[in-house]
């Protein structure tokens, strides 16, 4: 069984790369915005079925993204609630 100190330096390290991958999130959704932003530009006034539904699916990549985040914001959130028990 590992000691305090070494699970401690675990969960330290685990949320270091939830950082990490926090931020490579908002560099997606930031992204992603870019995308949204340049197709509504390359096909304004349209209004055919398939540039709806890719709008729609870019709309719903954004918000799986920001789901994401959210979720890793709550692990950390619970994780750093676990150390404070510790």
């Amino acid at each position: 069984m590992a000691s305090v100190a070494e699970l401690k330096a675990a969960i330290d390290a685990a949320l270091q790369q939830i950082s990490e991958v926090q931020t490579s999130i908002h560099a997606a959704i930031e992204k992603l915005a870019e995308t949204q932003q340049t197709l509504a530009a390359a096909l304004e006034g349209s209004s055919h079925e398939t540039v709806e539904a890719a709008q729609a699916s870019l709309s719903q990549a954004h918000q799986e993204l920001e789901d994401c985040l959210a979720a890793t914001l709550a692990a950390v959130e619970q994780a750093q609630l676990y150390v404070a028990t510790l």
